[in-house]
């Protein structure tokens, strides 16, 4: 888990501060649990609203399990790729970064790939809406959660280099968490809470990459690290390459002389 720490930090932060994004996604389809409810309280509001982002994280985490899953295989498979799969979660982390502070598609072409997947998932929320009770918000999050999304794409990238089925999950409801609050409270503050988000979305995005280049300064310290330990102990086995002593040094000396 200590591993995981910087993957589950880039995950919440990038969830969080990359709400401005999620708010013009998904925030209308919040507005709606008022609407069907016909309720103006929060004390109306909110368990729908809960109730459909959790919905919605659980769907991340079932994600985030399996494309971690896929990843820990291919570690078990080719052991070799288990340090190139730690330098990956770096550079995942710093592509979350740059999407968060430019607003950058960096992985449309992976949306446009889900957006397939989305094309058959999308008419079992049809059904669902308006979310009435807190189990049809829960299963509209549960659908909802598949839509193709390139912000929620970086993080699953994240979670499948943990190459952990418990680890990817974590990282996803890590990054499901980040995102809650601004989804809890769309139509409550949304507005207000965009505008924040965007004034800092720059600043945010790049304290990101700054998590995101440690992350790969970890595993490159490790790498050289465990080379040096290498060549200590090979030096140390092998007589032929350990240092002389100051006594056979003199004994070599004297033969050479006579």
């Amino acid at each position: 888990m200590i591993d995981s720490l910087p993957l589950l930090t880039a995950a919440f932060a990038a969830g969080l501060l990359g709400s401005a994004h999620c708010l013009g996604m998904c925030a209308g389809l919040s507005g709606l649990f008022a609407a069907g409810a016909s309720v103006a309280s929060l004390r109306s509001q909110l368990p729908l609203a809960l109730a459909y982002n959790a919905g919605r994280v659980a769907s991340y985490a079932v994600l985030g399990l399996v494309v971690a899953t896929f990843g820990g295989a291919m570690v078990e498979a080719v052991p070799r790729l288990a340090a190139p799969v730690r330098l990956l979660s770096g550079a995942m982390i710093i592509v979350v970064g740059l999407q968060v502070a430019f607003g950058w598609r960096l992985l449309a072409a992976v949306e446009r790939g889900g957006a397939v997947v989305w094309q058959r998932i999308a008419p079992l929320a049809k059904g669902l809406i308006p979310a009435e009770s807190v189990g049809k918000a829960a299963a509209l999050g549960l659908v909802w959660g598949w839509l193709p999304c390139g912000l929620v794409y970086s993080a699953l990238l994240i979670a499948a280099t943990t190459a952990s089925a418990l680890d990817g999950a974590t990282v996803m409801i890590a990054f499901g968490a980040g995102t809650m609050p601004a989804m809890v409270l769309s139509g409550l503050s949304a507005s207000k809470l965009s505008a924040f988000m965007n004034r800092n979305r720059l600043t945010a995005g790049l304290l990101i990459v700054l998590l995101g280049i440690a992350t790969l300064a970890m595993p490159v310290s490790g790498l050289f690290n465990q080379s040096g330990h290498k060549h200590h102990m090979s030096s140390l086995q092998n007589p032929a390459v350990a240092p002389a002593s100051p006594a056979s040094f003199l004994r070599t000396t004297r033969k050479q002389h006579y």
